[in-house]
């Protein structure tokens, strides 16, 4: 596995945002156990408030809330990154300002629209949020959730053009553009992937980490698979990938808050149910999910 970059290079966790099945609100307790779990298997850094974290059905003091939560719960051992997805301009900035004032140490920024924007609107939003702050920036493109498709040029063009703008984390499942990202920046940009079924083959193309929710379930297998690759045994991580990857196809399929959330509770770790209009997981599904649970436990055992 090529490494572009090795200040931020493994598995950065992204967490559910859990809350109370009572009242609704933000559980802090939950949210702390959680993290706390994510943090036993050493993660390179913790990604607070993606797709994971349900960031788009927060008001804006529960996403400030769990940005001090965060921080605080965090407390230093490993990286925080903070995830800021907004339709304006001005609110992405607030955000970001927040964030930082807050202790993050790394924002993750997403554009997300209603009209179409061309290249120059998106490179100006990000432009604007870098302006704000001095933390380092992760441009993140996931078409299917933000109806924004940045292309190898224009993220390339981000990072090379924008001094605090200095990581890609790519969604879209196209690995040729991950491809693109690494031959257009010479190899000099650290990219990420953030899509779970081409993890292999996005490592072998040069991502220097994996964005995922699976540590959530999987414990320290994604770090694991990650370390066989950064070491060069591709047999023995190409057998690990395949062993996880039913659970990886399933939480995905069944949207990360539902299906991660369900995959929590089974392990006995509460983290209420999504938000609406999100269901939770249907009984039928949790019983299998519990069993594809079952076989990684004794997966896990195995190692």
């Amino acid at each position: 596995m090529t490494q572009t970059n090795d200040a931020l290079a493994g598995i950065i966790a992204y967490p559910v945002t859990p809350f109370d099945t009572v009242s609704g609100a933000v559980d802090e307790t939950a949210f702390r156990r959680i993290t706390e779990n994510l943090l036993a298997d050493s993660p390179a850094a913790i990604a607070f408030l993606g797709s994971t974290g349900e960031s788009a059905y927060l008001d804006g003091e529960e996403w400030r809330h769990c940005v001090r939560i965060g921080v605080d719960a965090v407390a230093g051992r490993a990286p925080v990154i903070v995830g800021i997805s907004e339709l304006t301009t001005e609110a992405a900035v607030g955000k970001a300002r927040y964030a930082a004032d807050a202790g993050a140490d790394m924002l993750m920024v997403i554009p997300i629209a209603y009209w179409k924007l061309t290249d120059q609107e998106i490179f100006d939003h990000y432009a604007a949020v870098a302006a704000a702050t001095d933390l380092p920036i992760m441009a993140y493109n996931n078409p299917a959730t933000s109806g924004v498709d940045m292309s190898p040029e224009l993220l390339v063009r981000l990072v090379g053009e924008i001094e605090t703008v200095c990581y890609i984390k790519e969604s879209s499942g196209d690995l040729n553009r991950m491809h693109a990202i690494h031959l257009l920046s010479n190899g000099r940009i650290p990219f990420y992937n953030g899509a779970n079924h081409i993890t292999l083959e996005a490592l072998t193309a040069g991502a220097s980490g994996w964005c995922t929710a699976a540590p959530n379930l999987l414990g320290s297998l994604p770090k694991r698979l990650f370390d066989l690759m950064k070491a060069g045994d591709i047999g023995s991580a190409q057998t690990l990938f395949y062993q996880m990857l039913p659970v990886l196809r399933f939480i995905v399929a069944g949207g990360l808050p539902t299906t991660v959330k369900a995959g929590l509770s089974i392990r006995g770790l509460a983290a209420g149910v999504p938000r609406l209009p999100l269901h939770p997981l249907p009984v039928s599904e949790m019983r299998t999910l519990s069993q594809l649970l079952h076989n990684v436990d004794a997966l896990n055992v195995a190692h």
